[in-house]
């Protein structure tokens, strides 16, 4: 079942989440350590981050797991409920509104840091996804030529916005005063705001613009500085008293989540037609054949910066683990973005006590699936 959810940016107070933290769906397992825990049926709210308009994460981690029978083996009944950006959607576990979400590592660090009672307990996007666009013959070349300019943003409450202000502070500007940010949404909405001068440059991640690239739209990208490199993006997200209480049926929608993803890497075209079946909105109308070439693409996009740079599907291991090299790298980021105002205790905000049980799948029984997939 598909809800929506609509959430301000506001941050909520501990009070209030404490209010509200017996609200989300309840956990119908066994309890951990007793005969059956694995088997007995579970049920997990999945908040989705935006509204699901072309193939990534809610298409690998959730609709793959949803279509091939991933979460039915791990005895998991999975809704989802939308909510407006990571901001919105970390709200949203913490008011018990949903179990789990995949949100931007900053907004989780920006949350934790405000008393908002959330931790990670998995990574998703592995590789940097943000990039600077601007149009051909613009004149724009680096961050510097940004002064003055207008920035587009897919919401002020999305993951854009920091690596906007984060990038413009790298080039030496003040992003309160050198810059404009307009939030413009992504897709058509996007590729119009900037083709109408609406905006001088976008602040996409690299599926967004594969997605508006097939159209034949084409952009200049500036370079990423170095600060970008080893930085996290999205990741899964629980509130606190949830982890504690519903470790077993988390550790389950980990693992369904992975097998969803490494089923994805190894057949793009598959996981893209599941896209269609599970969120049939992704056609805007079309028929499949119309857009698989071009969507197919789009995943392979965002699967780039989900899976390890390096290796073939059949060898990725370790699905969810971040550093503790990473993590102080994406704190240092999200402090000089603004998100943050003081260095965290990674301790406080990251548990990755789930993630060994989460990889305990049968890969090989995966990859044969993906390949052996054929159109329903």
């Amino acid at each position: 079942m598909k809800k929506s959810l609509r959430l301000g940016v506001g941050a909520l107070t501990v009070a209030t989440l404490t209010m509200l933290a017996g609200c989300g769906g309840g956990d119908t397992a066994a309890p951990e350590g007793t005969d059956g825990a694995q088997t007995a049926r579970g049920k997990i709210t999945f908040a989705i981050a935006s509204a699901v308009i072309g193939p990534k994460e809610e298409v690998a981690a959730y609709a793959v797991a949803k279509d091939q029978g991933f979460f039915d083996e791990q005895n998991l009944d999975v809704e989802t409920i939308n909510a407006d950006g990571s901001v919105a959607a970390i709200q949203a576990v913490a008011s018990g509104s949903a179990d789990i979400t995949a949100a931007d590592a900053g907004s989780i660090l920006a949350a934790a840091e405000k008393g908002v009672p959330v931790k990670a307990i998995g990574g998703l996007v592995q590789n940097w996804p943000w990039v600077m666009a601007v149009k051909p013959g613009s004149g724009i070349k680096s961050g510097a030529d940004l002064k003055g300019k207008k920035i587009g943003v897919i919401s002020l409450a999305s993951g854009s916005s920091p690596y906007a202000r984060g990038y413009v502070r790298e080039a030496g500007l003040d992003p309160e005063k050198d810059v404009e940010l307009l939030p413009v949404g992504v897709g058509a909405q996007a590729a119009g705001a900037i083709s109408s001068g609406q905006v001088d440059a976008l602040a996409l991640y690299t599926q967004a613009y594969a997605a508006i690239e097939n159209s034949g739209v084409t952009y200049e990208y500036l370079p990423n500085p170095d600060m970008f490199q080893g930085i996290r993006s999205i990741t899964f997200a629980v509130r606190k008293d949830a982890f504690d209480e519903k470790k077993d049926l988390l550790t389950r929608f980990l693992r369904a989540g992975y097998q969803g993803m490494l089923f994805s890497a190894v057949n793009n075209e598959a996981a893209t037609r599941i896209g269609y079946t599970v969120f049939p909105q992704i056609l805007a109308g079309k028929s499949a054949e119309d857009r698989i070439a071009d969507d197919t693409k789009v995943m392979a996009a965002w699967l780039k910066s989900a899976t390890p740079t390096t290796g073939e599907p059949e060898t990725f291991a370790d699905w969810g683990a971040i550093s503790d090299q990473e993590w102080t790298k994406t704190a240092a980021y999200t402090k000089g973005a603004g998100q943050i105002t003081k260095d965290p205790v990674i301790a406080d905000v990251w548990d990755a006590s789930l993630l060994p049980a989460a990889n305990e799948f049968d890969s090989a029984a995966v990859v044969s699936k993906a390949k052996a997939y054929s159109p329903k």
